[in-house]
C-alpha cells in the first residue's frame, strides 16, 4: 500500500484551486508503490497523478526529479510531465508534505514479462540515456557503491537470521566489488529503478516510464545491469538469456556500448544485485511487521547475485 498521508477534502480543493485544471471530480489512493503517497486525481480538465513525497525522499532532490521529467518529456521520452500552478511552480505543499501533480499516462505494466517487453524496454532505456545527456542538473547516486558499506554494516548483525552464512558472504562480495568497481565508464542521467512496475505498455509498445525518484548521475551500463536483474530472470530466479539478448540488442540500436562497458557488465550486474539485496535486507530487518508496506524477500537477489558471480563475460548475457 502506498497511501501514507490522508488528505482532507477541504485541503485537496484548496490545493487544486492553485492550478488551471478545473474542479476535483474524484481522488482515489493508489496502492502500488512503496516510497510516496499517490492519488489518482480526476478534475474537469482530465486525469492526473497527485504525489505527496514522504520521508524517504529528500526535499532538496525534488527539483532534480521534476525538472528531469519535464526535460525528458520535451525530448520525446514517454514520462509524466509535472503540472505547474498558476504561479509557474510545479513543487508545492499539501498536508504538510511536499507535493506535485503530474500528467497521467495510458498503459499497464506487464505482470508477466515476455522477451518482446525486454526488447521494447532496451530501446526505451537507451533513448532515456541519450535524451538526458544535456540535462543541466546533477544528482549523485545516493545508493551507489559508496553507500553499500554503511547499509551492510547496519544489516550484518541480522543477516544470518535471513540465511545462514549470509553475513560473511556479503562482506566478501562487497570487498570484491569495491576493489574492482569501474570509475571511468560513460555516465549521464540514469533511472536506477526501472523495474517492470515502472514501465507501462500499450498495444505492445512502451507508453510510459514512471517513478524517477531514484534517478541520478551514474554509469549508463549500471542502469542496464539493473534492468538485466529486474527483467531477465524467471520465477525461481533462473536467467533467461533470450530476454537479455533482446534487451541488449535493442539498447545498442539506440546507443552503442563501449568496449569498457561490455567488459564491465558482469561486474555491474553483480553490483546492482548486491544493491537491491542490501536495501531489501535493510527493509526486511527494520520495517515493522505491522507496517503497511509489503517487505520484499532479499534472498531473490542473493540468488541473482550467485548467478552473476559465475558469469565470465557479457557474451553470456547475449552481448557480443
Amino acid at each position: 500500500m502506498a497511501v501514507y498521508t490522508e488528505v482532507s477534502d477541504r485541503d485537496l480543493t484548496a490545493f487544486v484551486a492553485e492550478y488551471d485544471i478545473g474542479e476535483v471530480k474524484s481522488c482515489k489512493g493508489i496502492a502500488e508503490g512503496v516510497e510516496n503517497t499517490n492519488y489518482l486525481l480526476a478534475t474537469q480538465a482530465g486525469t492526473y497523478i497527485l504525489t505527496l513525497y514522504e520521508k524517504r525522499v529528500e526535499p532538496k532532490d525534488l527539483p532534480f526529479f521534476l525538472g528531469l521529467m519535464e526535460h525528458l518529456a520535451a525530448k520525446g521520452v514517454p514520462c509524466p510531465v509535472p503540472v505547474k500552478g498558476r504561479d509557474g511552480k510545479a513543487l508545492r505543499r499539501l498536508a504538510k508534505r511536499p507535493a506535485a501533480v503530474v500528467t497521467f499516462l495510458e498503459g499497464m505494466w506487464p505482470r508477466k514479462v515476455e522477451a518482446a517487453h525486454c526488447a521494447e524496454l532496451g530501446g526505451a532505456l537507451a533513448r532515456l540515456h541519450v535524451a538526458g545527456q544535456d540535462f543541466r542538473l546533477r544528482r549523485a547516486n545516493a545508493l551507489g557503491i559508496g553507500a553499500w558499506r554503511g547499509l551492510l554494516d547496519k544489516c550484518l548483525p541480522h543477516a544470518d537470521e535471513v540465511r545462514t552464512g549470509l553475513a560473511r558472504a556479503l562482506q566478501a562480495e562487497l570487498d570484491h566489488l569495491e576493489a574492482r568497481w569501474p570509475r571511468d565508464l560513460p555516465q549521464g542521467v540514469i533511472h536506477a529503478d526501472l523495474f517492470p512496475d515502472n514501465v507501462f505498455f500499450h498495444h505492445g509498445r512502451v507508453s510510459g516510464l514512471i517513478d524517477f525518484y531514484f534517478a541520478c548521475w551514474d554509469a549508463f551500463a549500471y542502469d542496464v545491469a539493473i534492468c538485466l536483474n529486474a527483467w531477465c530472470f524467471e520465477r525461481g530466479n533462473s536467467f533467461n538469456v533470450t530476454k537479455a539478448r533482446r534487451l541488449l540488442a535493442s539498447y545498442r540500436k539506440e546507443r552503442a556500448f563501449s568496449d569498457a562497458e561490455i567488459e564491465a557488465l558482469p561486474l555491474l550486474a553483480r553490483g546492482s544485485a548486491l544493491r537491491f539485496l542490501l536495501t531489501r535486507l535493510h527493509d526486511w530487518v527494520y520495517t515493522p511487521k505491522d507496517a503497511l508496506v509489503t517487505r520484499k524477500n532479499p534472498i531473490e537477489y542473493w540468488d541473482k547475485l550467485r548467478f552473476h558471480q559465475g558469469v565470465k563475460s557479457a557474451g553470456e548475457y547475449g552481448l557480443k
